[in-house]
């Protein structure tokens, strides 16, 4: 390569840093979790694209247009959205809202790309663990997530996750089940009562609930671009939010909250890295099945508002396309650490402080953070470190050995269904108690 080529890639390189949130590619390629995504998942000639760091940068500035544009005018689409596609009831002041009709075509039937059958099978795959999704959930996908100011702030901002930790967290554990609701399911009362013939059917919790989230989700974006929520004031320094003189989101430094790129990062941590957990304690997951995750959540991420275009294609570019994003990202730990506190301190405050089960209970969620995720991102959120937290690693053979079990004998299959079920009950409580649909 010539010089001038040499100097043209290194231009084209730096360009992405447009705005304040991005750091150089590698500024933190000692992270723990970047060394183990490198050196395990990615090509040995794998090579940071410029094109995909402009993509990314290019997603920074933008939100959720059709919601955007809805949310604008004043106009609340989920309820009316549902109506008009299960009741065929429109509301007459929609009716010649260009918006509102693209937003009820995307809904009213599933895009050409969709397979229900890859989607079931990845379903039961994501659903066979329900002890695992849960700690994965809350210990990885969760957790990761917080050392990313980027996405922790509009969290902070709410004001949700630091003083309703509990609901929070469950609110989202049911989405992650709504997506993942299949026909084999039998149960739970819901499923006894809204028997669904297919994965995210039209009309389905899944559906629904991608309907109710969207709109939160273009509601908290306009509210934080209007300097609306400010939830984190005395909590996180004013410089570290980097807002506008006005007390607005500062759209030049973090791009628009919630946008595109960042969404697509939410899209893995609940697929992606969910399934990666999966594997790493244990469980067997087919390389079918695997694909049946991502393509189970490709259709969530398009519901919820994400850009088909930009959702990297298979396992291997989804790796890339993280490795990317999080090579660039501004880390800030400080940003993470009350999201994480209240988190991680949710088993005592429903135990009791001084309930060595739930300071065991607290410990093991540690254990999985630091284990699965790295002790740097654990030192960060200042999460405690146990002696023994590589015992969560004691799983592996165990569940392992069961998966190979069920593989090959219908009478185990039956009682571990039979298990997942029970547990599966028993982990609802909260839901049972809350939660109409679930009750």
């Amino acid at each position: 390569m010539d010089k001038t080529s040499t100097t043209a890639s290194v231009e084209s390189m730096a360009s992405y840093q447009r705005h304040g949130r991005t750091t150089p590619t590698d500024d933190h390629s000692d992270l723990q979790v970047l060394r183990r995504i490198k050196r395990h998942l990615l090509p040995d000639n794998f090579a940071i694209s410029p094109s995909l760091l402009e993509e990314m940068v290019a997603g920074y500035d933008i939100g959720d247009p059709l919601a955007d544009q809805l949310v604008g005018d004043g106009i609340r689409f989920a309820k009316p959205l549902q109506q008009v596609i299960i009741n065929n009831d429109l509301a007459p002041e929609l009716t010649n809202n260009d918006a509102f009709v693209t937003l009820s075509e995307q809904f009213s039937q599933h895009p050409n790309w969709y397979d229900p059958k890859l989607a079931e099978i990845g379903a039961i795959a994501y659903r066979r663990y329900p002890l695992m999704l849960i700690w994965l959930l809350r210990n990885v996908a969760l957790m990761a997530g917080y050392s990313i100011p980027a996405l922790s702030l509009p969290l902070i901002q709410t004001g949700a996750l630091m003083h309703d930790a509990l609901p929070r967290l469950m609110r989202t554990y049911a989405y992650i089940l709504a997506v993942s609701e299949h026909p084999q399911l039998r149960d739970t009362a819901q499923q006894q009562l809204n028997p669904i013939t297919q994965v995210l059917a039209i009309g389905s919790e899944g559906w629904q609930q991608s309907i109710k989230v969207r709109q939160v989700h273009t509601l908290v974006r306009q509210n934080l671009l209007n300097g609306k929520l400010k939830a984190g004031a005395g909590i996180i320094d004013k410089a570290d939010q980097h807002y506008n003189a006005d007390g607005s989101w500062d759209t030049e430094y973090w791009g628009i909250p919630i946008n595109q790129t960042d969404m697509i990062a939410t899209h893995l941590q609940f697929s992606l890295l969910i399934m990666r957990g999966l594997k790493l304690l244990g469980a067997r997951i087919s390389s079918e099945e695997s694909q049946g995750i991502l393509h189970l959540w490709n259709l969530a991420s398009y519901w919820m508002g994400v850009d088909l275009q930009r959702l990297p294609k298979d396992e291997t570019a989804c790796w890339e396309w993280l490795y990317t994003y999080l090579s660039i990202q501004q880390l800030d730990f400080k940003m993470g650490r009350p999201l994480a506190k209240a988190l991680h301190d949710l088993p005592r405050q429903l135990m009791g402080e001084d309930n060595r089960r739930g300071r065991f209970v607290e410990m093991v969620n540690a254990s999985v953070t630091r284990t699965l995720v790295g002790d740097d991102i654990g030192d960060g959120l200042e999460l405690p470190k146990s002696k023994i937290r590589f015992g969560v690693l004691s799983s592996v053979p165990i569940l392992f050995a069961l998966d190979t079990a069920r593989q090959h004998n219908s009478t185990v299959a039956s009682k571990l269904e039979a298990f997942r079920a029970k547990r599966q009950d028993n982990m609802n409580w909260w839901l049972k108690k809350n939660d109409s649909y679930y009750k």
